[in-house]
This record gives C-alpha cells, sequence and structure tokens, in this order.
C-alpha cells in the first residue's frame, strides 16, 4: 500500500537502502488520521471492466505509457508487457533479466527502462536494441522522443542516447541538494524544447545539445537540514498549449510558459503527487488527501472537495467530465471537475494503485501493485 509519510519517498544519494529502511520504519506507525467516509457509490456515471490482466507486483515508480490502441508497462521483475488496449490481448512481452527501477518510456516504437543495476535497455518491441550503464540510481521513467531516449539521473544528470544505437549524444548535470525523492520526477518533451525537472526549478534545455534555454524557479530549497531542504519537482504535469504547470514536492505548484521559460504564477501547496489539468483548470490533491482545482490562467483556487481525505491517493487524470484518482484501498474515484462532488466509484483490488490512471483509446486503465490491470470502458 501507499506510505502515508513522504519520509519514505526519500533517498540519500549512495546510501539509499539504508536512508529508506529508516525512513519508512518511522512512517509505519498506526497513528494516521481515519480516511473519510465515502457513503453510497452515486454511479452517476455507467463504468465496466472490459478485460484485466496480470503483469507481476509493482514497488517501483510505474508510469504506464499508453497509445489509441496500446497499454505498455512492467513489473518489477523486468518483465515489460505490451497489451491490446480494447481486449487486453498480450502483443509482446520481454524480460530484461533484472529488476526495474524506471519505466515505462515509449514513442510507440521504441521502449526504454532502467533496472535497479543501473542499465538503461531499450527495446523495438519485444527486441532488446541495447544496453548502457548510468552513472546514478534512476527513478523517473526515460522519456523517448524524437529518435532519442532521454534519462534523469538521481544525481541530476540528464543524458541523450541515440535510440537506434545507443550512443550517448550529451549530458547536462546540476548540482543539487543531498536528498532526492525515491519517486518519478519531471522529464517531458514540449514542442521543440526538452523539459526537466531539476531541484526545484523546471528549467528546458536543447534536445539536440543538452544546453539550457531557460531556467524557472518553482521553489526554492531552505531550512537547515537536508529534509528540509528538499524540493524535488514531481511527476504528473498539466499542459495546455505551451504552458505547462507542476508541483514542487511539499512546497508548491506553479505554471511556466515553455515559450518564454517564465513563471505564469505559483503558489504555496503541500502535496507530494503530480497534477493534471484541461484548458481551464489544474487538479492536485494535497497531503491530507483534499482535492484543489486551480484556474489555469492566474492559480486562483476555483474549488476543493475534502471527499477524500486521508485515503493515500495517486496523482488525478482529467477524463471527460471528470477527475480521477485511485487510493490506497484499489479504489478509483471519480470526481466532477465543476465542484469536486463524487460521480462514480469503481474497485480494482486491494493491494492499491501502483501509478496515475491513464487512458488508452476508449479505454481506462489502472494498475495495482499486485500487478492486476484492469480497462474500464463506459457502459
Amino acid at each position: 500500500m501507499m506510505s502515508h509519510s513522504p519520509l519514505s519517498r526519500l533517498v540519500k544519494l549512495g546510501l539509499s537502502a539504508l536512508l529508506v529502511g529508516v525512513l519508512g520504519a518511522c512512517a509505519s506507525g498506526s497513528n494516521a488520521p481515519r480516511p473519510a467516509d465515502l457513503g453510497a457509490n452515486p454511479a452517476l456515471l455507467g463504468i465496466r471492466t472490459a478485460w484485466t490482466g496480470q503483469v507481476g507486483k509493482i514497488d517501483f515508480p510505474l508510469s504506464v505509457h499508453a497509445t489509441a490502441t496500446m497499454v505498455t508497462l512492467a513489473g518489477s521483475d523486468g518483465v515489460v508487457t505490451s497489451m491490446d488496449a480494447r481486449t487486453g490481448a498480450v502483443l509482446w512481452r520481454n524480460n530484461v533479466g533484472a529488476q526495474i527501477a524506471a519505466g515505462i518510456g515509449s514513442d510507440g516504437r521504441y521502449t526504454a527502462v532502467v533496472t535497479r543495476t543501473n542499465e538503461l535497455v531499450t527495446m523495438e518491441g519485444e527486441r532488446e536494441l541495447w544496453r548502457a550503464r548510468l552513472s546514478s540510481q534512476v527513478f523517473t521513467a526515460p522519456l523517448v522522443a524524437g529518435q532519442r531516449v532521454f534519462v534523469l539521473g538521481a544525481d541530476r544528470v540528464v543524458s541523450a542516447f541515440d535510440a537506434l544505437s545507443g550512443k550517448k549524444l550529451w549530458a547536462n548535470q546540476r548540482p543539487g541538494e543531498a536528498l532526492v525523492l525515491r519517486q518519478a520526477g519531471v522529464l517531458v518533451a514540449v514542442n521543440n524544447t526538452l523539459v526537466v525537472g531539476l531541484t526545484g526549478r523546471l528549467v528546458g534545455l536543447n534536445p539536440l545539445n543538452g544546453s539550457v534555454v531557460w531556467d524557472a524557479p518553482i521553489a526554492t530549497p531552505r531550512g537547515t537540514n537536508d529534509i528540509e531542504r528538499l524540493v524535488d519537482l514531481v511527476s504528473g504535469v498539466s499542459r495546455a498549449a505551451n504552458v505547462v504547470c507542476v508541483r514542487a514536492f511539499q512546497a508548491a505548484v506553479g505554471c511556466v510558459n515553455t515559450d518564454r521559460g517564465s513563471v505564469v504564477w505559483k503558489h504555496s501547496a503541500s502535496g507530494a503527487v503530480g497534477l493534471h489539468g484541461d484548458d481551464q483548470q489544474v487538479y492536485g490533491v494535497e497531503d491530507d488527501g483534499r482535492l484543489i482545482a486551480w484556474r489555469l490562467a492566474d492559480g486562483t483556487q476555483a474549488w476543493s472537495s475534502d471527499r477524500l481525505r486521508y485515503r493515500q491517493l495517486t496523482a488525478p487524470l482529467v477524463l471527460g467530465r471528470s477527475v480521477v484518482l485511485g487510493d490506497s484501498t484499489g479504489l478509483l474515484h471519480f470526481m466532477s471537475r465543476v465542484d469536486g462532488t463524487a460521480l462514480a466509484r469503481q474497485s480494482t483490488d486491494s493491494s492499491g494503485l501502483a501509478a496515475t490512471p491513464a487512458v488508452a483509446g476508449t479505454t481506462l486503465v489502472a494498475v495495482s501493485r499486485n500487478g492486476s490491470v484492469f480497462g474500464f470502458q463506459p457502459e
């Protein structure tokens, strides 16, 4: 199940196993607040389970790759699986031979993951193309775009490789704090810019050579110890045209104009998972489970909802008239984009959601920590 405490998400470079073990023990107490009572399922949306599948247990920060026809994901044991989005049928599988630390990255042709032995593995379908040794641990799924594979390391090194040959094209390193999050960071392509989260800053890089195009501050490290100074940006971004909105862990949410590299707005916020949005609003979850909608134009709070308090939620997904979130008990919650009221609920399994829900064509895909994959479609 998801840890309630953000401390279990931290890792110190070079001492990861020890630090995560200690902090995880600190988070295992039984004094967590009682989750909000959900009441009866309003069932205002018709949703059916179209198919189910299995990929094996998941204990890494999984990013599900979804296209209109295909879903690609992986279990911790190293098996990468591609499934038909409409039926759940397995299209191909490939065992990379080591436990997976980060993935999935794909452009539909090339697929990339990073193993716990710090190897970047790139495949074309089920055929492995090449491997490359990396300089540090990786928790963020590689980005595959423009015939390149981009990697964001825990040591703040951003690297680019040729997708076909594996040749290393460039690397960009920025100084950082001693602690990083043991969860995925920000690594996305926006038009012709590679947009990366580096500490508390959203940085635009030239994907051809790694040079810095712009640098926008979202949050600034503060405090006297490593934990207080941690301000990593977390995976799950909201994009509307050239505006990208992100969350700085336990510090802020903010939006950046990626044409100019300028901050549109930012506000203090205490969440630990990413954002999603539409052309009017940005949606996010605070640590206590409060769901908030901010206006995209100026960051004004449009509404907030306490209906999912303390349910240990995933990042949100905007889908139709809903904001969809998974929780640590395995429930999917469909909340209204208009005011945050509950529209429907759907069950997966009791192990909890392992990743933010994803959309593949007309199928909503949810993956549990036990590795069960659920394809939901409208009735």
